[in-house]
């Protein structure tokens, strides 16, 4: 259930991709947004590879949806490094939940790399979104745009689990979901 929430709230934050200056932005408003439902998975979930799988799995469905194995393979490292950090505090540790969140929440950046890394995937997005809106993406999407759009993602991301923890203690653990 939570992955299904997880999932919609993605796909809902990431209409905002729809404008390309806003592309820039949509992993670090969804690392925001997304901060409460990934800890309430965190919180929910203690075993070994729960996390990898809950975070490869929107990755998956993206590759399948049409994104390259780039974005897949991006999103998965990341879920990877995750799941490893979370290990570290015994999937326990606020501290190293939080760390994992804020590395797990600039998988949505891995939509944009492809773009950086993988040029021929402009006639693709041209056939899908129209020329103009690909040339103004190509644009935007450069190293220097991609590094801030990491570092804000991560930013988000400790924010969000600050947030998620906040709504953990307020209302969740209050309605004995955690």
């Amino acid at each position: 259930m939570v992955f299904l929430l997880s999932f919609i709230v993605y796909y809902a934050v990431g209409m905002i991709g729809l404008v390309p200056i806003l592309y820039l932005v949509f992993p670090a408003v969804f690392a925001v947004v997304g901060g409460v439902i990934v800890m309430l998975f965190m919180a929910k979930e203690q075993k070994p590879w729960a996390f990898f799988i809950f975070g490869t799995l929107p990755a998956l469905i993206g590759f399948i949806a049409g994104h390259t194995i780039l974005f897949l393979g991006l999103s998965a490292l990341l879920a990877l490094i995750a799941e490893f950090i979370r290990r570290q505090g015994n999937y326990k540790s606020f501290k190293y939940n939080m760390l994992a969140y804020a590395i797990y929440s600039m998988w949505p950046a891995g939509s944009l790399m492809q773009i950086l890394l993988i040029p021929s995937i402009v006639d693709l997005l041209s056939q899908a979104m129209g020329a103009e809106y690909t040339n103004a993406l190509f644009m935007l999407v450069t190293w220097p745009n991609m590094a801030l759009v990491y570092a804000s993602a991560f930013v988000c991301g400790i924010a969000g689990a600050y947030i998620g923890k906040f709504f953990l203690k307020k209302h969740f653990e209050k309605a004995g979901i955690v």
